[in-house]
Formats: C-alpha cells, sequence, structure tokens
C-alpha cells in the first residue's frame, strides 16, 4: 500500500481543523489549552495539512480537542486510503434497501424513498456530514457505517 503524505498529512489538518471548529473554537483558544506551548502558525499549518506532525503532538491536540486519537486517525485512514480525500462515498440504494442489517433499518427507509423518487438516481455520494448523521441515526461508529456500506458495494 502507498502512503500519499501529501494527501494524508491534508486530511489529517482537515480533521483537526473540523473538531476545533466544531467546538467553536480559534486556534488561540485551542492552543490555551495545550499543554505546550507551540505557536498559532505551527498550529495553522498542522490544519493546514502543510507540516508533519509529530506522535506526541497528535495525542496533545486530540486530548485538548476531547477526542480519541485512534478515532481521528481512522477517521483520517478511511478518507485516504479509500481515495475518499473528498470526504465523499458512492453508495448504491439498490444495495442498501436488499441488506438485512437491522442497524441499516434507517438508512433502508432513507434509500427506499429516494429510490421511489422518479427524478432520484439509484446511486448517491455522501459527504462526511452526511456519514457521521447516518452512523448517529444507525447508532453504530462511522468507520463501521462506512465499512459496512463498501461490503454493500458502496465504493
Amino acid at each position: 500500500m502507498h502512503i500519499d503524505v501529501v494527501s494524508y498529512q491534508r486530511v489529517l489538518g482537515d480533521e483537526i481543523r473540523r473538531l476545533r471548529k466544531q467546538r467553536g473554537w480559534t486556534r488561540k483558544e485551542l492552543n490555551d489549552r495545550l499543554q505546550s506551548d507551540i505557536s498559532l502558525q505551527t498550529l495553522a499549518t498542522y490544519e493546514l495539512g502543510t507540516r508533519q506532525i509529530s506522535v506526541i503532538r497528535l495525542v496533545e491536540l486530540c486530548l485538548a480537542l476531547g477526542e480519541q486519537p485512534h478515532e481521528l486517525l481512522a477517521r483520517v485512514h478511511e478518507r485516504v486510503f479509500a481515495g475518499e480525500e473528498s470526504g465523499r462515498l458512492r453508495v448504491d440504494l439498490r444495495a442498501v434497501v436488499r441488506d438485512t442489517q437491522p442497524e441499516l433499518l434507517p438508512l433502508r427507509r432513507w434509500a427506499l424513498g429516494r429510490l421511489n423518487d422518479p427524478d432520484s438516481s439509484s446511486e448517491v455520494n455522501l459527504d462526511i456530514a452526511a456519514l457521521e448523521r447516518m452512523a448517529e441515526l444507525s447508532g453504530i461508529e462511522l468507520v463501521d457505517l462506512i465499512a459496512r456500506l463498501r461490503n454493500l458495494g458502496g465504493a
């Protein structure tokens, strides 16, 4: 497996920035919560993905953001190695409707409604926000939902 370092850093930075913004914090506010002293410029370069981040610094950022490092890295991994740098996943709604996993019942209902709409396509591209919301509705982790959708032929 080949690692595209530039894409990986960019997606990692995007996830860090998304978490910070989700909490309504500025970079300064995040920086104030860090154990070590780093410049706002360094923090900005991490978020932009233009600077590599050490494992210790990543853990420190995750702790300040209230995020488990392995969960953050799992999201980054899914986006980068699935060729989904944009955070989108192609899903075949027909496969979702045929599935019988109880956890995916809310998605089956949604997919059936979309398929019954004559103006709607049988395939959709879901962004990370939509996938997160669907995972929440289904009561499963985002990474688990993405894996299940891929197993249905959604990738």
